[in-house]
């Protein structure tokens, strides 16, 4: 974006001044430190000329020789060289040599290209990236430009990064009260960006004043990035539940009120993913562009759909047979969990397939300088949440809840009351793995979609289910939660895996002391 807005440069200022051919050498030959200086006084006063001038040194199309600087451009496959302040064709000697910028120039030249689109980009969000890019790298010499820019500025948000961009150039004044004054000043920007600025300057810095006023900006800035680390660990653990959430919510359905024991779950899911990327190839193949970003909502119901008819199949043709026996239940499906991966790297090979996010919900919300909650997990915190209640709304007060919930709690008396129990059997085993491919569908915007894709939360799901308590939806939300929460934290201090291992231990310790689950069955005992 930096790039196009350069590219549009040459409406630059009446009152630019034109580059010359001294400033063009300066530029392009000498000592580094020299031509940062005369590349810095150039920017200020710049046109159109020297805009191109700077854009050619940046993608290295520039050579010199004792007294001549060339730009060369390649005019219909022939590379020719050009005076850079007349723009007339030259003969380019065989002398010439090709201009070598090491990375403090091309920082320079970096610079230089922001702050030139900082004056003439009309667009906010170009110049607020451009500021950025000036705050990243300070140099004292281009406060002039600084402020000449800060005085025309109008955008609120840019003026302060520029007022920080100020700032930050001051660190390495040698007035010892600028550098106090730029410190303080750049405490309140709260940015870990501007925390590796005050230790830069922290680790050189002889002055002790000067030093204390470092350290005690550096730990007010500490202050407000522990809170956000705080939020970050809260949202990454909110975020992580609400996928083990929707991961857990059709297990909770066969494992927790129906007593099956799944293994195909996260095959299941692997199915809602894999309906979500064909759903996104058919939107780009037969569809107008503009209509990609509803690839997504129109994925919902046929994910559902994908894996609910799977389950009923496999409820209708496997499962019926063997319910009572969770050993043979447990096997059977391992087994057709196994069948299910095959079939689909027959069907679409043994490679992670892309799905790519909507338009939509690209990009993230910022609340502070280190905190940045994507978009992708807001709408799948939404999307679990809508889910749940769906689901409780379906359980609880529907017809077809009340006969689940009445043959889960006693089959013969349900039967005898008229209840098709073999059908019901079959509607809640697909409504629990329809339930399985909408966490697929989900888990498609966040991570790669694959045949593997399931095996990375069976047993979490089994986890949420088992301490949640079993038939218990509102135990299931608690522990997806808790979990999530918790393994975020200590993720934070101690590592992933440390976290993991951590999770499981306290997961067996809480099942030892309370094995009924965060919720209880009601009744005389867990059995009832």
């Amino acid at each position: 974006m930096l790039h196009a807005a350069f590219a549009a440069l040459l409406l630059v200022s009446a009152h630019a001044h034109a580059l010359t051919a001294d400033e063009a050498k300066a530029i392009a030959t000498g000592e580094t430190e020299d031509r940062v200086a005369a590349l810095n006084k150039a920017v200020a006063t710049a046109d159109d000329k020297t805009t191109a001038f700077i854009q050619a040194l940046t993608d290295d199309a520039v050579k010199v020789t004792e007294d001549k600087v060339f730009v060369m451009k390649d005019q219909n496959g022939e590379v020719k060289g050009y005076d850079p302040v007349t723009g007339a064709e030259l003969k380019v000697p065989d002398t010439a040599e090709d201009v070598v910028n090491n990375n403090l120039m091309r920082g320079a030249l970096d610079a230089a290209k922001s702050m030139l689109t900082l004056m003439s980009s009309k667009d906010e969000a170009v110049r607020l990236e451009a500021a950025n890019a000036l705050l990243k790298d300070p140099d004292e010499s281009r406060i002039p430009m600084v402020e000449k820019v800060l005085a025309g500025e109008t955008n609120t948000a840019i003026k302060a990064k520029l007022e920080l961009v100020r700032a930050a150039s001051l660190l390495n004044s040698a007035d010892a009260a600028k550098r106090i004054a730029a410190a303080a000043a750049l405490s309140e920007s709260k940015n870990p960006d501007t925390k590796l600025l005050l230790n830069e300057r922290l680790t050189d810095e002889s002055d002790p004043t000067v030093k204390a006023a470092l350290q005690k900006a550096i730990a007010s800035i500490d202050g407000a990035l522990v809170w956000g680390d705080r939020i970050n660990a809260v949202f990454s653990g909110i975020s992580l539940g609400s996928v083990l959430l929707l991961a857990a919510l059709g297990l909770a359905i066969t494992y927790g009120l129906m007593g099956v024991i799944n293994m195909a779950h996260g095959e299941l899911m692997m199915i809602g993913a894999y309906a979500t990327y064909m759903m996104q190839g058919l939107f780009q193949r037969y569809l107008p562009e503009s209509w990609f970003g509803g690839y997504l909502v129109a994925a919902i119901p046929v994910s559902f759909l994908a894996s609910a008819l799977v389950g009923a199949i496999l409820e209708r043709g496997v499962i019926r047979f063997l319910y009572g026996r969770p050993l043979e239940t447990l096997l059977a499906t391992w087994g057709i969990s196994l069948m299910l991966q095959q079939l689909v790297r027959t069907l679409f090979g043994a490679q992670n397939v892309g799905v790519e996010n909507p338009s939509w919900m690209s990009g993230g919300f910022t609340m502070l300088g280190n905190v940045a909650l994507p978009w992708n997990r807001i709408c799948i915190i939404v999307f679990a949440v809508l889910v749940l209640l769906a689901m409780g709304w379906l359980i609880g007060k529907t017809r077809l809840g009340l006969f689940v919930r009445g043959v889960t709690q006693n089959r013969p008396i349900a039967s005898c009351m008229g209840v098709n129990t073999a059908r019901i059997d079959t509607y809640a085993f697909a409504l629990g793995s329809g339930i399985a491919g909408l966490a697929g569908c989900a888990l498609s915007q966040i991570g790669n979609v694959g045949p593997d894709l399931g095996q990375s939360y069976i047993v979490d799901s089994f986890m949420v289910v088992v301490m949640g308590g079993v038939g218990q939806l509102a135990g299931t939300v608690y522990a997806a939660l808790g979990l999530g929460i918790l393994n975020k934290f200590i993720e934070g201090w101690a590592g992933a895996v440390l976290a993991k291992i951590c999770v499981l231990v306290f997961l067996i310790i809480f099942i030892q002391k309370r094995p009924q689950g965060i919720f209880a069955i009601k009744g005389r005992s867990a059995e009832a």
